[in-house]
């Protein structure tokens, strides 16, 4: 009986850390983006490539369900409260709400990148990347 050979550990916790600062998940010091949400194909830094990330639609998703819980109870809270008028409303919550997607969308996306990284997930452990699709 033969033993699988040892992996390398990779800690989830600091990967994704460095992911939503927008870090390199292997080495902490070169960036990961390219374009505003666009993953650069390697570290500039380290050389680890990037591009089997499979982000797809879920820091969109994820932006949306966390923004939608911070802002639904202050909207419910606001008309409860003080009742402005619905242009008040549209004004506030119409520049606040993406406002919050815009700055949470890059970080949520490196999360994600650095979650795929620290789990060898979509060929970042050194195999055929279609090979868990």
């Amino acid at each position: 009986m033969t033993e699988a050979p040892e992996v390398e550990r990779r800690d989830l916790k600091t990967a994704i850390l460095r992911g939503a600062r927008g870090c390199c998940p292997n080495c902490g010091r070169g960036g990961i983006f390219a374009g505003f949400l666009q993953i650069a194909s390697r570290c500039p830094a380290c050389g680890e490539e990037l591009h089997h990330h499979r982000a797809d639609d879920a820091p969109a998703y994820l932006t949306i369900l966390v923004v939608g819980h911070l802002t639904l109870p202050l909207v419910l809270g606001v008309e409860e409260v003080f009742a402005p008028a619905l242009w008040i409303h549209l004004l506030l919550w119409g520049t606040l709400i993406p406002a919050l997607c815009l700055a949470l969308l890059r970080p949520i996306k490196g999360m994600i990148v650095g979650l795929q990284w620290a789990s060898f997930m979509h060929g970042f452990g050194g195999g055929h990347a279609g090979a868990d699709a």
